[in-house]
């Protein structure tokens, strides 16, 4: 195991990060665990993958990753046991600067995502979806527009590139996800464990804890103490599951579009 620190936040940027949680909904801390600690910091932690839940996450974007460009994500979920759902993410926001109508949705959030080293907050519009929706639209049965709630359509029209549609979207995905939460021996606070095994044989493993916007560092700081304490290094390379799933199935999609042209 490496034995290096975590990387620290510049003043300035931490300015910006007290500022942003101070307008956000929720704080997520996130770590991404290096893949040569995970068997021995599952021991430690106590993590009993038996007990994980399955999921799918389809993305829907461009094949050259417009929506990514312009701050937006389009995501929809399979959950095994639970309804399954679909997300219009903007990121990276400044809460003071949403709209006054987004803020009063009971179905939109401001969270802040902080990492070792970085940070960013985004602003979610939720939907929960019947069981069979997202794998109707996902194999053509139903249009990709129908996984959206009017909210949704609303939050993606006016951030989209002109012209580009739901319906216009490729489908970048899915990704096989287990997902399991567990109050570790010794800790008082829920950590969520999420293993993203992508086709190509590729893994990420990321560990997280949500708190409210006021006990942000103190959490971070008591998370930092006890993931340290069990063998997880904190200054491992940090990735985001989401911006490695897209630029995989993109760089899927521009391959066979090649062999197609050939």
């Amino acid at each position: 195991m490496s034995s290096a620190t975590a990387p620290r936040i510049s003043d300035d940027k931490l300015t910006e990060l007290i500022g942003l949680i101070g307008g956000a909904d929720s704080v997520e801390l996130k770590l991404t665990v290096p893949m040569e600690d995970r068997a021995r910091g599952g021991v430690s932690l106590g993590i009993d993958p038996l007990e994980a839940q399955m999921r799918q996450v389809y993305f829907f974007d461009t094949p050259d990753l417009a929506l990514d460009r312009q701050g937006l994500v389009v995501r929809a979920r399979r959950i095994q046991g639970k309804e399954h759902d679909s997300v219009v993410k903007l990121r990276p926001v400044v809460p003071d600067d949403l709209p006054r109508e987004l803020r009063r949705s009971p179905n939109f959030m401001v969270e802040v995502d902080a990492l070792p080293g970085g940070f960013v907050c985004s602003g979610s519009m939720k939907r929960a979806l019947a069981g069979m929706d997202v794998r109707e639209s996902v194999h053509g049965k139903k249009p990709l527009r129908k996984l959206f709630s009017k909210e949704q359509r609303a939050v993606y029209a006016a951030n989209a590139p002109d012209g580009l549609e739901l319906d216009d979207l490729s489908i970048l995905g899915p990704v096989f996800v287990l997902k399991l939460k567990f109050v570790p021996q010794g800790y008082n606070r829920k950590l969520v464990a999420e293993l993203w095994l992508y086709p190509d044989n590729s893994m990420l493993l990321e560990l997280s804890t949500k708190c409210a916007p006021s006990e942000a560092f103190q959490v971070a700081t008591e998370a930092r103490a006890f993931l340290a304490g069990h063998g997880i290094d904190l200054g491992g390379e940090q990735a985001t599951k989401t911006k490695k799933a897209l630029e995989f199935f993109a760089q899927q999609l521009s391959s066979r579009s090649a062999e197609g042209g050939a």
